[in-house]
């Protein structure tokens, strides 16, 4: 975190603060186009992102990356590897009141085993399979582009 930012932090008195940790994955296949990935469409106006959500209290980072994106693409996939966590703030609303949260999100690299991209939950507008190069710029958030970058070396290393 930056120094200005470190100040602005702090200069927000009377907020707490919550530690928030979420997990999710790039999850892939090989499709007609080469390599695709599974890219959800949440909010309203819509935005893209890769699948995630809070791990569950008893819950490894890990077991919640294959849980959510199960539940947001309506696919199940096999754990390859940690990709990165990324760390933000953003103040939003707990219990009624307004809250700093502090967030760390776990990404996984997943290989795509069965299911219809067509069963994800209602959380989800809608999930689709999207080639590797257009998903890095139908990503909403910078962090989660830089995410599938890393993902797609690594698919690239284990294929080797």
């Amino acid at each position: 975190m930056s120094d200005a930012s470190k100040k602005e932090e702090q200069a927000k008195p009377g907020l707490p603060t919550l530690e928030q940790v979420s997990s999710g994955g790039v999850v892939f296949q090989h499709g007609l186009s080469g390599i695709e990935v599974a890219l959800i469409s949440v909010g309203k106006p819509a935005r893209w992102q890769l699948p995630k959500g809070i791990v569950d209290p008893g819950e490894t980072p890990e077991t919640t990356a294959v849980r959510e994106v199960q539940e947001e693409t309506g696919v199940t996939a096999t754990l390859v590897e940690k990709i990165d966590t990324i760390e933000y703030w953003y103040v939003g609303n707990k219990a009624g009141q307004r809250v700093r949260f502090h967030k760390f999100v776990h990404f996984f690299l997943l290989a795509y085993k069965t299911g219809d991209i067509g069963q994800h939950d209602w959380e989800v507008n809608e999930a689709r399979w999207v080639d590797l190069q257009a998903a890095k710029e139908l990503l909403s958030f910078k962090s989660e582009r830089q995410a599938l970058e890393k993902a797609e070396q690594l698919i690239h290393k284990t294929e080797k």
